[in-house]
């Protein structure tokens, strides 16, 4: 399977999130059905999943900018439900990056501070450090047209960070770049998470973007969570024949098992095959 990137040590600063039993309907469409996923402080989680498994809806209930119908969203040790976008002290990189075509980067990174009221040497301050961290020193009077796709995409992340927050939610954020470019983005991120000491909950429907960076991933289909583990846990033993046509490359045929060897089949032509002990199982 693909490598995957260290991931980073827990620190005291980042926060866990836990999502009991929760679900989240529009109308008569259940998107998110009993969700139930912890999320350990400093750890990098990715809800991976084909368009419409609620991967999306999910981030956007931990986010505040969707309500659960029922169940408990907690966020370090406090309850978030009722509590508005704002007040979860959350960074958020969307897929469009959500940049303000009229401010510069300076002034697009400066938003979430001025906002929160931080003086204007605390605000240069912190712009300078985080502009550094994402490597656009200098850029800092550009107008996003003036951007590329992977710069653009650094100032969204350095718009996200810049206030410090202890969770980074990031949907489909890397999904508009080119090849190259995400795979190199997607080591920044994880040295950016290491450096940094946050929590990150991804979305994506990229299964090698999902195995490369995170430690854990929770694969979702049709609004629920259908397995949860390491990426080695998911391409070495999927728990469902959708998890396993979904990470990797996999071949199904159909086979009629042997009535007196439980460990032989046959196939439609009439072979018989039996399973390769694979090395470190039983």
């Amino acid at each position: 399977m693909p490598g995957r990137v260290t991931a980073p040590e827990t620190t005291s600063r980042a926060q866990g999130i836990r999502l009991v039993d929760v679900c989240k309907n529009f109308g008569p469409v259940a998107a998110v059905v009993s969700v139930s996923i912890s999320v350990e402080p400093g750890e990098f989680l990715t809800l991976l999943g084909p368009s419409g498994s609620g991967k999306s809806t999910t981030l956007m209930l931990i986010a505040g900018f969707e309500l659960p119908t029922s169940g408990e969203i907690t966020i370090g040790s406090r309850i978030v439900n009722g509590v508005p976008p704002q007040h979860r002290n959350l960074g958020v990189v969307f897929q469009n990056y959500a940049l303000f075509p009229h401010m510069t980067v300076f002034e697009n990174v400066a938003y979430p501070l001025r906002a929160r009221g931080w003086s204007a040497p605390a605000i240069s301050r912190a712009i300078s450090g985080i502009l550094e961290k994402v490597r656009l020193r200098g850029l800092d009077s550009r107008y996003p047209s003036q951007l590329s796709g992977g710069q653009q995409q650094r100032v969204a992340l350095a718009r996200a960070l810049v206030f410090d927050p202890p969770v980074l939610l990031m949907d489909e954020s890397l999904g508009a770049l080119d090849k190259k470019l995400r795979e190199q983005l997607q080591i920044e991120i994880k040295r950016l998470q290491k450096e940094l000491g946050i929590t990150v909950v991804a979305v994506t429907h990229d299964q090698s973007e999902a195995l490369t960076m995170s430690d854990r991933v929770a694969v979702m289909n049709e609004g629920h969570i259908v397995q949860v583990g390491s990426p080695e846990e998911l391409y070495d033993r999927p728990a469902t024949l959708f998890v396993a046509d979904f990470v990797g490359e996999t071949n199904f045929f159909d086979v009629r098992v042997d009535a007196t060897d439980a460990l032989s089949a046959f196939t439609p032509g009439g072979r018989r095959i039996k399973p390769h002990r694979c090395r470190g199982h039983a």
